[in-house]
Order: C-alpha cells, then structure tokens, then sequence
C-alpha cells in the first residue's frame, strides 16, 4: 500500500467500490457506517455520497420522486466541498451526477416515468489514485 492509498479511510474506498460496481444500497450503508462515527469538518461530505447513492439507488428503482429529492440534498451538501475532497474532484462528480439526473430535475411531473440510463451514472475516480477493495456484486 502507497501513501496515497494509507490516507484514505477503508470505508471510504469501499463505499466508492461499491458504488463504482452500481452497488447503491451497499455504498450507501458502507458510508453510513463511517459517516455515524465520524464527527470531523468532513461529516456533510460524506453525508453527500451516501445520499448520491441513495438518489441513483431510488432512480434504479423506479423511484424518480424520491430520486429527485435526494439527489437535491446530495448535490447540496456535496457543493461545498467543491472543487476536491478526499481525492474527489467534486466539480467533475457534480457535473456527470448532474447529466445523468438532468431529465429527473426538468420534469414537473412528481412520479415520471424515466428510466435510469447505464452510460451516464457517475464513476468515482481518486487523485492520488488507490486499489478499490474487491466487493460481491450481486446480479
């Protein structure tokens, strides 16, 4: 293990493996976990990535109403953190967040049916990189 990848906390990198695999439940209960026991100046970012993964996880499901207001709060505690935390550039993250929640946000209807599109959700990657841990995905 390098440097880069010691500064990391374990739970961080394996919510992001979890939510890299579209494994929203798992990263989402997986940052919980650290989020519940952490108290420091990166509480709401955290609080960011598991409600991200709780809006793609509602989108994936058919939930757009629920997807809709979760990913406003997601968006809202993520911005500021802008532009990089913990090796996130979150301005990038916002930015393909937002393309892939971009039909979600205009319609004005409040149970549309629109379908989550596989090649427009978000990927995390980190600078300085590290190994993502190895997680089950169950398909």
């Amino acid at each position: 293990m390098d440097a880069a990848e010691e500064a990391y906390c374990p739970l961080y990198l394996q919510g992001i493996a979890y939510f890299n695999a579209c494994e929203f439940f798992e990263a989402h209960e997986v940052w919980e976990e650290l989020w519940k026991d952490y108290s420091g100046e990166l509480r709401l970012f955290y609080k960011g990535l598991i409600q991200a993964a709780v809006a793609l996880h509602h989108f994936g499901n058919g939930n757009i109403h629920g997807a809709r207001k979760v990913y406003l709060s997601s968006r809202g505690y993520l911005e500021k953190y802008r532009p990089v935390c913990v090796g996130l550039d979150v301005d990038d993250f916002l930015a393909r967040f937002d393309a892939c929640f971009a039909e979600v946000a205009a319609s004005q209807d409040n149970f549309p049916n629109i379908d989550l599109n596989p090649e427009l959700i978000p990927e995390i990657a980190l600078d300085p990189p590290a190994e993502l841990p190895h997680v089950s995905v169950e398909r």
